[in-house]
């Protein structure tokens, strides 16, 4: 409305104000405006705080969002706001503010219109003087500010993180906010000072085991003010969404390798310990992912493992502890970083073995309870999840296309695969040809495993046992090789596979799927792969210093295929503006 008090305070948040006095007057002023520019309508008697409308006006992620009183939408929704402007201009005059009517007649067009939780904050528009003075007092009442901090940080959080990290990160968001930083810039500087530790380790002396673990602290407050600084100030982006997404991993998995070249220093080969503590790292974070996809949607959770938990949410020590003892991000890089400037390298990685080991344990058997316990049906679209999850190539589609019955025990079946492929590359010496032998069984059973859709009870524990088999035949050919630098190229095939294995879990949770079905062909699938290395170190026995060499030129083949690809998708307009707000990793 003309003279409104609210023009400066939309001007703070990035608008051009506009007034519109009529229904009329506002189908009028949005006409004026490109459709590919956010818009926002804000009835001129809002009383609230600034804080409120930021959530309503200025969130990326959302086409439409709306409180009492305002509404904005991004260019996917201006089509349904303009016809509902038409609308409500020929119509006669409406109840209630002109935005709630506009935001009703949207969603009632198929149009999705979120509505931020607001809590302790105001957003009203009073019909009366009586309701205009008692909206004013509670928004006097509560500091929007000190809101806005506290909801910077997530609800749900490791234990150090939220009583030894969240406490001033959260004011160095704030700081970071006031001076045009942005959440990409923390994101970045966070990886640079993990790197600049990991180099640190590498030395293998003691002062630079000190200063990569104080480093390794920094990079991990760096972490946590990233993501505080997206919600504080709500910049959340696609570019953001990949790197937040995927930088924590080359963060601690670079870290692993800047401690094993230090160990190696000093005369303390431990690449097996490295690999290993990544392995179990990344399995661990695929049963997360593969748990959570498979019950996305799932109806009819009667599970009394489910009660239990929720009945040990309820009280608060147990929250704490059962967070703690999974050895979530904050306590594992606390634990690293202290181990590291205190012990060696090898018992670092004791330590993170033994306690990821631990945690992955807890966290898999409760999972598997809780399935086995519940009833429920599983949607297509968990089922279709868990199959890109799956990684299946091109030898997996051949067997499922001759694959006359599918397998009723799909698990059971994969697990003896799984389980032949790994004890023959443990058992057998470097070069047999009885483990490539292995290796097309393998691909014979995972490909029939994934042959129907995966709507088992435990079929979600696929992924990750694929996973563990792939990850694992690596590993073992590496260490039978016994040649120099052949651990460490089985460490960057490793991670090449894993990033391609965490780009795709964050597509799926993005809503846009995920990789496109060539970038799986051409890298192999997890089956193919398996057989290629096998087949490998087959041809390469005779000359096993040859080995490393073939190894790292996979690696880097993976690496380049599946960056270009994944840089190409976050970049693109096509990518969902996401932030990870999950399970504490």
């Amino acid at each position: 409305m003309p003279g409104s008090a609210l023009a400066d305070e939309l001007r703070s948040l990035g608008f051009e104000v506009r007034p519109a006095a009529t229904p009329s007057d506002t189908a009028a002023a949005l006409a004026l405006v490109p459709a590919d520019q956010r818009v926002a309508v804000v009835d001129g008697e809002f009383v609230g705080h600034v804080h409120a409308l930021r959530l309503a006006l200025t969130d990326p992620r959302f086409d439409a969002c709306a409180v009492t009183g305002a509404l904005a939408v991004q260019s996917g929704a201006r089509a349904a706001l303009d016809r509902a402007a038409a609308l409500d201009a020929s119509a006669p005059a409406g109840d209630g503010p002109s935005p709630d009517r506009l935001a009703a007649v949207v969603e009632a067009a198929g149009t999705p219109v979120h509505r931020p939780e607001l809590g302790t904050l105001v957003a009203a528009v009073p019909a009366t003087t009586a309701e205009r003075r008692e909206a004013a007092a509670a928004v006097a009442s509560v500091d929007d500010e000190a809101v806005r901090l506290r909801t910077a940080v997530k609800s749900r959080d490791g234990f150090f993180t939220t009583f030894f990290i969240s406490p001033y990160s959260r004011y160095i968001a704030r700081w970071c906010a006031r001076r045009g930083l942005t959440p990409n810039q923390v994101t970045t500087a966070s990886l640079v000072t993990a790197l600049i530790a990991a180099g640190c380790a590498a030395t293998g002396d003691r002062w630079g085991y000190v200063a990569s673990g104080v480093l390794l602290l920094v990079s991990f407050v760096l972490d946590c003010t990233d993501g505080q600084l997206a919600r504080y100030s709500l910049q959340y982006s696609t570019m953001g969404a990949w790197l937040d997404a995927t930088f924590d991993r080359a963060k601690e998995y670079s870290f692993y390798a800047g401690l094993a070249l230090g160990a190696a220093r000093n005369g303390d080969d431990v690449w097996a310990l490295a690999l290993g503590a990544m392995i179990l790292m990344t399995c661990r974070h695929v049963v997360d992912f593969s748990f959570n996809e498979a019950n996305h949607d799932a109806t009819a959770n009667t599970s009394p493992t489910a009660a239990l938990s929720d009945k040990l949410d309820s009280r608060g020590w147990t929250v704490w502890v059962r967070r703690m003892i999974i050895l979530p991000i904050g306590e594992r890089w606390a634990m690293i970083a202290v181990l590291t400037a205190v012990t060696t390298p090898r018992i670092v990685f004791y330590a993170l073995l033994v306690g990821c080991a631990f945690g992955a344990l807890y966290t898999t058997a409760g999972r598997v309870l809780r399935s086995l316990t519940r009833k429920a049906t599983r949607t297509d679209r968990a089922a279709q999840a868990l199959a890109d999850l799956a990684d299946s190539g091109p030898l997996a589609e051949l067997i499922i296309r001759l694959t006359p019955r599918p397998q009723r025990l799909p698990l059971l079946f994969a697990a003896a695969g799984a389980a032949l492929i790994v004890a023959a590359a443990w058992i057998e010496p470097f070069g047999s040809w009885t483990v490539v032998f292995a290796g097309f069984l393998y691909a014979v059973v995972s490909g029939s495993a994934v042959a129907r859709p995966l709507k088992g009870a435990l079929d979600w524990l696929l992924p990750p046992l694929f996973r563990a088999a792939e990850y694992v035949t690596v590993l073992a050919l590496a260490v039978k090789a016994d040649v120099p630098g052949a651990l460490p190229a089985a460490f960057g095939l490793v991670a090449a596979v894993a990033y391609h294995h965490y780009d795709t879990v964050y597509r799926i949770r993005g809503g846009t799927g995920a990789p496109p079905h060539w970038l799986v062909r051409t890298i192999g699938g997890h089956e193919g792969r398996i057989l290629l290395i096998t087949v490998m170190a087959a041809v390469l026995a005779s000359r096993a210093v040859d080995f490393p060499v073939a190894v790292t030129a996979l690696a880097v083949f993976v690496a380049l295929v599946v960056l270009v690809e994944s840089i190409r998708f976050w970049v693109s307009s096509g990518a969902p503006a996401v932030h990870d707000e999950g399970e504490p990793a």
